[in-house]
């Protein structure tokens, strides 16, 4: 029997937002990109080329980068066997399984639907956890694939990561003429203001999309307590992990349970909240778990 399901109506809306706010914000720079010269034709073409690969390949790309390896029951009977049952669960079709080779110990989900999501987990991770610690992140993992989140922030990514590459490349062509090299100039800096503010929409969705995944863990697993002791040891074997191998896989902190970067990041620009504020909000679910 599947647990009761609460939707998540709080996350839903930002994520219209989030959605909603970067269309506005493209549509503005669009058009300052037309004031600039810049054919409008041709930048909605490879757009709109670009937006079509990221939503039918965003999982064989994520998959590729991460240097994941989906793995069969037969390869991988006990996790296979785990997330089979927290499927039946949370009332989802079960997903891919993957297995990366990685001294990082994390895991992550991928895919535009829960037809064709995957869910991922490292080497580290599984050789780390117990059964009932990596049920508690497989179970993270699966709440993303049912909140659809996962879809609305590959899109979003997308946006924020053409502008950075126009803020990055269009500098070095520059015009031969002084009205030429305004446009130009005028380009690079709505680029900058535009990923910018995507950046800073896609933390704050990612942020509560942390939440709202524990929240689903707890509720699929019926013990908080399990994710926060998944939550403390991954955090604490981050520290141990080779500095080298930690940053070539900072790319992909948005979609990891624990962000993978040392360096002391203001809030604002986190894309996940503190431990500690996660450990909290567990601590208050475990507590109305108790009293009911």
């Amino acid at each position: 029997m599947t647990k009761k399901w609460q939707h998540d109506y709080g996350l839903a809306a930002r994520m219209f937002l989030t959605m909603f706010l970067l269309f506005v914000v493209y549509i503005v720079f669009i058009g300052i990109l037309s004031y600039a010269g810049f054919g409008v034709v041709p930048i909605m073409f490879f757009a709109g080329i670009m937006l079509f690969a990221q939503y039918y390949y965003s999982d064989k790309m994520v998959l590729y980068s991460t240097g994941a390896r989906i793995v069969s029951e037969s390869e991988a009977p006990q996790l296979h066997g785990i997330i089979s049952r927290l499927c039946i669960e949370a009332d989802l079709p079960k997903p891919r399984v993957a297995i990366v080779e990685s001294s990082i110990p994390n895991a992550f989900a991928t895919g535009r639907s829960p037809k064709k999501a995957v869910v991922a987990v490292t080497t580290s991770l599984l050789q780390r956890l117990n059964q009932n610690e990596l049920e508690a992140v497989l179970a993270h993992e699966l709440t993303h694939v049912k909140n659809r989140d996962v879809m609305v922030l590959t899109i979003a990514s997308f946006f924020s990561t053409i502008a950075f590459f126009l803020v990055r490349y269009l500098i070095f062509f520059g015009g031969g003429n002084r009205r030429e090299g305004g446009s130009i100039m005028l380009a690079w800096l709505a680029s900058i203001v535009v990923w910018i503010i995507s950046s800073l929409l896609i933390r704050a969705l990612s942020r509560y999309r942390e939440f709202a995944a524990d929240r689903g863990s707890a509720v699929i697993t019926g013990h908080p307590s399990h994710l926060v002791s998944a939550l403390l040891k991954i955090s604490g074997a981050m520290e141990r992990v080779p500095t080298d191998d930690l940053r070539k896989a900072e790319g992909m902190n948005a979609f990891y349970i624990i962000p993978i970067s040392r360096s002391s990041i203001m809030a604002l620009f986190s894309t996940h909240p503190s431990l500690e504020k996660r450990i909290a909000a567990l601590e208050k679910i475990s507590g109305r778990m108790e009293m009911r």
